[in-house]
């Protein structure tokens, strides 16, 4: 009985130990991520908003090859592809057992009906020039696809990595924008709109799997807001910060990673080049001189960015430094305004729901354009105005907008895009540049664009759009650069 009770003491005494260890922390498998801007929908084949890619690029939807987090290309719904000698034919091999979140399966019919979706008569793609050198795609067999070209396209395995060429299903595309049905790690959950976007893993994928279960995007624009988020807790990482002004504060605090990197967005004060008397060049250059481009990075940006002279990331090897050309010089801008008869002039100055470049940069712009003469008269636009007005409208005279998308100085080239900048001249070099593949004369033949765009003052060309994110210290797998406009969570996990 002794004995017994000895034991029973022991046994006792050890429990009492264990109750008081505390239990072994649980890695987190969620993630709250802020951003400043809300999609107005959930396709990014039929939207122009940059937001929609933050939120799904490769997390829900996929595409036949992908941006990797260095910017390179890499395979992804195709495995692997062949290019015919004359270029002119593409045949991808699909993966094997791939299927949408709706449980039906992805082959070769739906990239047929992705490819044509985008170059039909009716198609909403914000990006449908980048694939009209498609001529056919044909379905060879369940897993493979031949895709013809009329013409032979350098850029084809790229601009199939934008989000615009995400591949849908024609049970589900119709519906896209408010339950969108892609291929990805993860599957849209729900939305509250003007609040959040949840994403839950999906347990089917075909790849390698998330290592996270689920992911909740909540959009903060006010940087007061994002800022206390941020600090309380209540989100754990915003990639694209909107107070950088508070940054300090954030490298002082362990807690937190500040995290800088590059982006492909050509921040510019876009001129509606059509417009009277903006078709006037001499008014454009005049524009352009009035602006101190270090002031705006200075005062919008809280430092932050890199003054471009064109439409072409610095970080591209066929970058030329041509802000030379529009360099800060009010007298000249007065003069060039006096020339052109322009002496007397107010114009618009739409600017999109951006607090920091668009918003506190529209203001800086416009007391750097009456200092010479130019009155402005500003209107804050919701993305949904923006889009309507000046993107897809043409109404408006100017407006300053950060294009993210990748490598795309060939949109200045297109009939009835929002620029209206109908240069034969930049249409030729865009026209052979689609069709050239040798390196040496594509980065001729692009050096030869970013120099017609400066020298005919086609945009006022701003800065380079920094990427300035602060993470929680120990969320790991969120890319420091922005080779295209996403957040990318497919990788993203905690350490314990």
């Amino acid at each position: 009985m002794k004995t017994f009770l000895a034991a029973a003491a022991i046994v006792g005494a050890f429990a009492a130990q264990l109750s008081a260890v505390p239990a072994l922390a649980q890695v987190r498998t969620d993630v709250n991520i802020g951003l400043p801007l809300e999609p107005p929908s959930l396709d990014p084949t039929a939207e122009a908003a940059a937001a929609v890619d933050d939120v799904l690029y490769a997390n829900v939807f996929e595409g036949l090859t992908r941006f990797a987090a260095d910017g390179t290309i890499v395979p992804s719904l195709a495995k692997s592809w062949d290019i015919s000698p004359d270029g002119l034919t593409y045949t991808f091999h699909l993966h094997a057992g791939i299927t949408f979140h709706d449980g039906s399966s992805f082959d070769a019919d739906d990239v047929k009906f992705s490819l044509d979706r985008i170059n039909a008569a009716d198609s909403l793609n914000a990006q449908k020039a980048l694939y009209a050198s498609i001529k056919a795609v044909t379905v060879v067999d369940p897993l493979t696809v031949k895709v013809d070209l009329s013409r032979p396209d350098g850029n084809l395995l790229y601009n199939l990595a934008w989000g615009d060429a995400v591949m849908v299903a024609p049970e589900s595309a119709a519906n896209n924008k408010v339950n969108p049905i892609g291929t990805g790690p993860f599957f849209f959950r729900d939305r509250i709109e003007g609040s959040t976007i949840s994403l839950e893993k999906n347990q089917a994928y075909w790849g390698a799997p998330a290592r996270l279960d689920s992911v909740i995007f909540k959009f903060i624009g006010d940087p007061t807001a994002a800022f206390a988020a941020i600090q309380a807790g209540d989100v754990d990482a915003f990639p694209y910060f909107p107070a950088t002004e508070a940054i300090k504060q954030f490298e002082n605090d362990p807690r937190f990673r500040v995290v800088v990197g590059s982006t492909e967005g050509e921040t510019i004060l876009a001129i509606n080049n059509a417009k009277p008397p903006l078709d006037n060049v001499k008014v454009r250059e005049a524009i352009a001189h009035a602006i101190n481009r270090q002031d705006i990075i200075d005062g919008a940006m809280n430092g932050f960015g890199v003054p471009i002279g064109t439409f072409l990331s610095p970080a591209n090897p066929a970058y030329v430094d041509l802000t030379a050309l529009s360099a800060f010089d009010p007298a000249r801008s007065k003069a060039l305004l006096a020339e052109a008869g322009a002496t007397d002039l107010t114009l618009s100055l739409k600017l999109p729901p951006v607090d920091g470049y668009a918003r506190k940069g529209g203001e800086i712009i416009a007391q750097q354009l009456a200092a010479v003469g130019i009155k402005t008269q500003i209107t804050n636009l919701e993305w949904a105005q923006w889009i309507s007005e000046v993107f897809t409208g043409r109404d408006y005279d100017l407006t300053i907008i950060s294009h993210v998308e990748p490598n795309d100085i060939g949109i200045f080239a297109r009939d009835g895009y929002y620029f209206n900048y109908a240069n034969a001249e930049f249409k030729r070099i865009i026209s052979e540049l689609d069709v050239t593949a040798d390196p040496k004369r594509r980065t001729e033949l692009l050096q030869a664009a970013q120099r017609n765009l400066a020298e005919n003052y086609a945009a006022g060309f701003l800065f380079e759009l920094a990427k300035v994110g602060v993470e929680n210290a120990k969320l790991q797998g969120l890319w420091q650069n922005q080779p295209t406009p996403a957040t990318d969570v497919t990788a993203v996990y905690w350490e314990p």
